[in-house]
């Protein structure tokens, strides 16, 4: 299996290393959008905007890319610094896109303790 790191071509000049950066670009920005659209049924199905945050899946994510950053020849920090910043931006999509569901008709789930 060729590692990621292994199909990074050794560059010359920034012309270069900006075609790199932008042919990446055309590869992660569908799937980060196609991410945010699983944050947009999180909130449909969670529902409640107390549960949008969850630690314990924030720590299961950053457990299982860490190492796939690293038998990929990545930095694991980097790529745990990466997901941590994205998943909050995604945390705070995820509460937009609750309100607007809310505001399109999705009634709201009762708190805990509270009674349907």
């Amino acid at each position: 299996m060729m590692r990621a790191i292994d199909k990074v071509k050794n560059c010359h000049s920034m012309q270069e290393v900006r075609a790199g950066v932008n042919a990446l670009d055309d590869i992660l920005v569908p799937l980060l959008v196609e991410r945010s659209g699983y944050m947009t049924q999180a909130a449909k199905v969670k529902n409640n905007e107390d549960l949008v945050r969850d630690e314990a899946r924030i720590q299961a994510i950053v457990d299982r890319v860490r190492p796939m950053a690293e038998a990929q020849g990545g930095s694991p920090e980097l790529i745990e610094r990466l997901y941590r910043t994205m998943m909050e931006c995604y945390i705070a999509y995820e509460h937009e896109e609750l309100a607007r569901l809310r505001a399109a008709g999705l009634q709201a789930q009762p708190c805990q303790g509270e009674q349907a």
